[in-house]
């Protein structure tokens, strides 16, 4: 993934902004799958992305983020399954290293 608008807007008070939008834009590129935590997929929906923190050394930005998106259970499609069909809240905090040239961007779930 590339985010060259962050990496322009990088020093600005408009960084947090570029990056939300960003990543909103990207986020089928974003690990969701492996922070699922009450659920068992991703539910196809919007997801809200809210900026926490950002540092930066000479390569790289490093940032953090909070993403809240949707879940589902994963059902048997029975008439009688009672699994809800409606998405259920789900909530991360990912870290990314945005290269200072090319806007590469690296992600990965926070510990």
């Amino acid at each position: 993934m590339r985010l060259p608008l962050s990496l322009r807007a990088w020093g600005t008070p408009d960084f947090p902004a570029a990056l939300k939008r960003e990543l909103t834009e990207h986020a089928d590129e974003l690990p969701l799958q492996q922070a699922l935590t009450g659920t068992s997929a991703v539910a196809n929906e919007a997801v809200t992305v809210v900026f926490l923190d950002a540092q930066t050394d000479a390569a790289r930005i490093h940032a953090k983020v909070g993403v809240f998106f949707g879940g589902l259970l994963a059902g048997c499609s029975c008439a009688d399954d009672p699994t809800p069909v409606e998405a259920q809240t789900e909530y991360c905090e990912l870290r990314l290293e945005i290269d200072r040239v090319s806007a590469e961007t690296g992600v990965r779930l926070s510990d």
